[in-house]
């Protein structure tokens, strides 16, 4: 083989890590899973025993662990900044603490950040470096970064900032880059999505050829494969969730014809059979975590036993509990708690502030909104629709509070009834919902109902501009908290 022509590279691969910096020990074996040092140390081997070694993320490194949120991701940049990746994309969760807050984190990264597709509207000026051209061993490898629309979400409350909606923008957008800033000389050209793996396959399929783009290295939807898809002669790989493990292509490129010849991948267990764990780093993350104990690891009360949230797709314990907390706060008819807020599986029976935090990690304002019956109605039709609540798409289910119930027949796909304390729901009848500041700025999207739809009868009222607050002080003076399944959601 030419090595001139023929170059072989391997490109380690990361997604929706989360701020998933401690291993853990899983089984009777003391097996040790996961955790940033034993990463770093797969990392810093695979660069040792091969020639062309390139690490790469595809968003949400934020967000996830109470080292992250209470440095608002300024330690998880420190962290990765010892990962030292060669370039990064952005996930939706890096927009998490504000936008101004990400500029900050980019300046502080030691490493790429690419994005092509956020934008300020006024000036149709992009917000970061759209791509990035890796020079490596001689051969040019162009990556672009391209955000799912859920970022769209968490910017409503930014008006100037806005992003492409759909895919065929997207792929619109990559072909501008690939025809402005992509010659001949370009010899890989990869694609950092935060999108999920679908949407991948689909923007896949709208690319044109003459693009050249060789791979799609995605994230969003936590998906773990057995082998990577192939779309348009375009690779497309994920590698699941955390720091439990990572994807690993060992390519050969052939500088002809610009294009991959020879490809392996698989998705590889972190543990510590694969490397030995990176001390420094250890030592570094051990610094933040001591600081974080010390100030979470307090009692804040006993439950009467363990509540779950196993799926957001149905109602829980643990979000009939928060929602309820919510309902003698804000004293209204019924309040929505998106499923997906609630992080954690289960709490208690012994919860320190760092469990509830863990459970309950995003701070909110909640809003006090007053609407028809009628309206009431077409909301509950909205998000108890069957393909909301597929897996994978269930980004807007949700939990309510004690006295709601809603009958969904699947079937037909309608709302049989709904009731609010045994009485039915009336359309010309007046009633108050409590929604966060995150449904409030994406009503429309999240609800299937405008704002000025929903703020038509009343303004809307602040209840608190901190759900944290509120919580903590809850659960801080009431012991032995129960819930239970009471059929609030029901399908039939």
């Amino acid at each position: 083989m030419n090595s001139e022509r023929f170059k072989k590279f391997t490109i380690l691969h990361s997604n929706d890590m989360h701020g998933d910096f401690l291993a853990e020990s899983k089984g009777e074996d003391g097996r040790v899973i996961g955790g940033m040092s034993l990463l770093s140390g797969y990392i810093n081997k695979v660069r040792q025993e091969e020639k062309n070694v390139l690490f790469v993320i595809s968003g949400d490194m934020l967000q996830g662990s109470m080292i992250d949120t209470e440095y608002k991701g300024l330690s998880t940049i420190e962290i990765m900044n010892y990962l030292a990746p060669d370039v990064v994309s952005l996930g939706n969760h890096e927009l998490d603490y504000g936008f101004p807050h990400l500029l900050v984190l980019e300046k502080m990264a030691n490493f790429p950040i690419v994005n092509a597709n956020l934008y300020i509207k006024k000036y149709n000026k992009r917000l970061m470096n759209p791509y990035v051209i890796l020079n490596v061993d001689g051969f040019d490898i162009m990556f672009i970064g391209i955000i799912t629309e859920e970022a769209l979400k968490s910017l409503k409350r930014d008006q100037s900032i806005s992003t492409f909606v759909g895919l065929e923008d997207a792929a619109a957008e990559v072909g501008k880059i690939c025809n402005a800033y992509k010659d001949e000389d370009i010899d890989l050209t990869i694609l950092l999505t935060h999108i999920g793996f679908e949407e991948d396959k689909k923007l896949a399929a709208m690319l044109d050829p003459v693009w050249g783009v060789d791979m799609i290295i995605g994230g969003h939807s936590h998906t773990f494969l057995e082998q990577p898809a192939e779309v348009n002669n375009i690779l497309i790989a994920q590698a699941g969730v955390g720091t439990d493990q990572i994807g690993r292509f060992d390519i050969v490129v052939d500088d002809d014809t610009n294009s991959i010849v020879e490809w392996k991948w698989k998705l590889l267990p972190v543990d510590n059979t694969l490397a030995e764990p990176d001390a420094e780093l250890e030592t570094f993350i051990a610094s933040f975590k001591e600081e974080v104990d010390r100030k979470y690891n307090r009692l804040i009360c006993r439950l009467a036993r363990k509540l779950t949230h196993p799926r957001r797709e149905e109602e829980t314990e643990l979000g009939n509990l928060i929602a309820d907390i919510f309902a003698e706060k804000s004293m209204c008819d019924v309040v929505f708690v998106l499923s997906g807020s609630i992080r954690g599986t289960e709490l208690g029976p012994i919860v320190t502030l760092n469990d509830l935090r863990k459970v309950h990690p995003y701070d909110d304002t909640l809003y006090k909104l007053t609407i028809t019956g009628e309206q009431l109605s077409k909301l509950f039709s909205y998000i108890m629709r069957p393909e909301n609540r597929m897996p994978g798409q269930s980004n807007s289910c949700y939990q309510v509070n004690k006295g709601v119930q809603a009958v969904y027949n699947e079937a037909e796909k309608k709302l049989e009834s709904l009731t609010i304390h045994g009485q039915p729901v009336q359309p010309d009848r007046h009633y108050t919902i409590c929604v966060n500041g995150y449904n409030y700025h994406s009503s429309e999207k999240n609800l299937n109902m405008t704002l000025e739809e929903m703020t038509k009868l009343a303004d809307s009222k602040v209840i608190t501009t901190s759900e944290n607050d509120v919580l903590e002080e809850y659960f801080s003076h009431h012991q032995h908290l129960d819930s239970h399944l009471e059929g609030r959601l029901i399908y039939k």
